[in-house]
């Protein structure tokens, strides 16, 4: 089940629309959750693959899968997140995600019609799949799209101390590593760093949900594997290779993803548009969701067209 409409930020029709199942991936066990489109949406209702990001799970995009009550959204949780299993075999890289990526949408039957959305970790996922693999989906949506080494300009800083942390968790022994990377205080500084809105209810409910998922992982060292990588790749290496209409979200107050990078992005881009939603920052699919649905269903609508 969903987050309820309890907490006053998701739809009580959202859960109707949620149908749960469990597919072997790669000799693995991968939970995915489709949101069927309401009914009247007919059955030219377009379809949509969502890659989260790092440490999350399919729950933090909900608040956008909820706006977009007319598309069908297909939200894998990733390979040792959430109730999905780790990978069986290989490491826990891009090159390891893509391979999933790719046995997962043949195996759900997703054709080149299909819609491709990542988020953050997801972005580079999506855009070194889709380099990969440029004819398997039609659409390349990134939200809060990582287009700067972590490592480099103003927030080197801050990612060269997140590496000493996860680095500190990958040397201690596995049930204190894991608990270090877990612990609910060191959550809840990545959750205040992030958050930039001044609703009080509304932080309520991201550190809520941070607290309630972000430590969702199978076992250290997959998330230590997974850490090196969003660290190590971007989704802007591949934008060269990216020739199929690409929809960049970005907050203006994104230290993760900074706007300036990602207007490097788009002019690389053959065939771009770039959605700038201000006064938010990493946190696009709590903190502004509509705004991200709304470019999200224009963007869909310029294919049905």
């Amino acid at each position: 089940m969903v987050a309820t409409a309890q907490d006053g930020f998701l739809s009580p029709g959202l859960d109707a629309r949620e149908r749960r199942s469990t597919v072997t991936v790669l000799g693995a066990a991968t939970a995915v959750f489709t949101y069927e489109p309401e009914s009247g949406a007919g059955a030219s209702a377009p379809t949509v693959l969502a890659v989260h990001g790092f440490r999350g799970t399919h729950h933090g995009l909900l608040r956008i899968v909820d706006r977009l009550p007319g598309v069908r959204i297909v939200m894998p949780d990733l390979p040792g997140f959430g109730a999905s299993e780790p990978l069986a075999s290989g490491a826990h890289d891009i090159a390891g995600y893509a391979a999933w990526l790719a046995a997962l949408a043949d195996e759900l039957g997703l054709g080149p019609d299909t819609v491709l959305l990542g988020h953050s970790f997801g972005s580079i996922i999506a855009a070194h799949f889709v380099a990969a693999h440029p004819e398997r989906f039609a659409r390349l949506i990134l939200v809060n799209p990582i287009s700067a080494p972590a490592l480099e300009g103003t927030k080197g800083v801050l990612s060269r101390l997140a590496v000493g942390y996860y680095r500190a968790g990958a040397s201690l022994p596995e049930r204190a590593g894991a608990g270090l990377l877990r612990h609910a205080l060191v959550v809840r500084i990545m959750s205040e760093a992030m958050a930039k809105t001044r609703d009080a209810a509304l932080r309520r409910f991201v550190h809520g949900q941070h607290a309630k998922h972000f430590s969702s992982f199978a076992n250290r060292d997959m998330l230590v594997e997974s850490f090196e990588a969003s660290v190590s790749h971007t989704a802007a290496e591949v934008a060269d290779r990216l020739a199929l209409p690409v929809l960049l979200i970005a907050g203006d107050r994104d230290e993760v993803a900074p706007l300036a990078a990602v207007r490097r992005f788009h002019e690389r881009l053959a065939d771009s548009r770039l959605t700038v939603i201000p006064g938010v920052g990493h946190l696009i699919h709590y903190e502004t969701p509509e705004p991200a649905a709304q470019a999200i269903r224009d963007f869909l609508a310029e294919a049905a067209e």
